[in-house]
């Protein structure tokens, strides 16, 4: 039983510029989405990504994700409660030790 998928394709990537370029031209609306994916031989679910990320950039679509920028904010938002709980934990030990050595 011969098998008819085709074989992988390496993973590549891109550049911001070239996937700007790519949802720019997705939107100009003269072609599909899967047009313009086969014409840069790109895959379709790659390029649908791209614009609805750029949607969401955008303020647009609603998709429910978080822009680039709400993501940047959010993982700095964590970064900093994990810090402020450490320092939380080192707060609670302190005055723990020092409670204890007034009795």
């Amino acid at each position: 039983m011969s098998s008819s998928r085709k074989p992988a394709r390496p993973r590549r990537s891109f550049t911001a510029e070239f996937k700007t370029e790519i949802v720019q031209r997705c939107r100009a609306g003269d072609r599909s989405i899967g047009q313009v994916a086969r014409d840069f031989d790109l895959t379709e679910t790659a390029v649908r990504e791209w614009v609805r990320a750029a949607d969401r950039d955008d303020g647009g679509g609603s998709g429910g994700g978080l822009s680039a920028d709400e993501r940047q904010e959010l993982a700095r938002l964590r970064r900093e409660n994990h810090q402020l709980r450490e320092d939380v934990g080192i707060l609670k030990r302190a005055t723990a030790f020092f409670a204890g050595e007034t009795r």
